[in-house]
C-alpha cells in the first residue's frame, strides 16, 4: 500500500518535481493525495494539477494561526494523509499543528541545519554568500514547535563556488532539495 503524502505549499513547489517525477517512474511507492496552498494562485497548485494530484486553496484569510491550522489538518485528514511535507510554506505552523501531526511532519530548509536556520528563501541563500563558506546544501528535518530546530533526517551537501549569486545557489541546492525528499520517502515507515 502506497504511502499517503499531503502536502503544504506557498510558492513554485520545485523540490515537489522530484516526488512527482519519482512516482510516475515507479521508483517511489507514494501517492500525493493533497497539495494544499494559502495562496490562491501558487504555483505549487498548477505543478500538482498537471500531474492530477489534488490541489486546494484554503484562504488564511482573517483566521487565527490555529484556527487555520485547524482547517487544514482536517483536509489532510479528509484526504487520508500519513506524512505532511512542507515544500516552500510560507507560514510558521502552530504548536496544536505540530502535536497532531508529531513525527509524520517534515520540512524542507535550503541550508545545513542549523547553519541559516530561521531565514527563507533568498535570504539563505544570500547569508551563506555573505558568510563566504565552502559548502551549502538542504535538510530535510522532522517540524517541532521551534522554527527549524527539530530533529535532522537528512542532508545533502554540494559547493558553493566563486561567481556564484544567490539565484544560482537556489537552484543547485532545489535540485539537492528533490532528490533528498526521494530518497526520505523510499525510507520512510508509518
Amino acid at each position: 500500500m502506497s504511502l499517503k503524502v499531503g502536502v503544504l505549499g506557498s510558492t513554485r513547489g520545485t523540490s515537489l518535481q522530484g516526488i512527482l517525477d519519482a512516482i510516475a517512474a515507479g521508483t517511489l511507492d507514494a501517492e500525493i493525495a493533497l497539495v494544499l496552498s494559502d495562496k490562491p494562485s501558487a504555483p505549487i497548485l498548477e505543478r500538482a494539477a498537471k500531474y492530477g494530484v489534488r490541489g486546494l486553496f484554503l484562504s488564511p484569510a482573517g483566521l487565527k494561526r490555529e484556527a487555520y491550522d485547524d482547517q487544514v489538518s482536517e483536509a489532510l485528514h479528509k484526504a487520508g494523509v500519513e506524512l505532511v511535507l512542507l515544500i516552500g510554506y510560507m507560514r510558521i505552523v502552530s504548536a496544536r499543528f505540530v502535536e497532531v501531526w508529531r513525527g509524520r511532519l517534515l520540512n524542507v530548509h535550503p541550508s545545513l541545519l542549523p547553519a541559516f536556520g530561521g531565514l527563507m528563501n533568498e535570504k539563505v541563500h544570500e547569508a551563506v554568500l555573505a558568510a563566504c563558506v565552502s559548502e551549502t546544501g538542504c535538510t530535510i528535518h522532522q517540524v517541532t514547535e521551534e522554527v527549524d530546530g527539530g530533529p535532522i533526517v537528512l542532508q545533502k551537501r554540494c559547493a558553493v563556488l566563486p561567481g556564484d549569486t544567490a539565484e544560482i545557489l537556489k537552484n543547485r541546492v532545489q535540485a539537492l532539495e528533490q532528490s533528498a525528499f526521494v530518497e526520505v520517502l523510499q525510507g520512510w515507515r508509518v
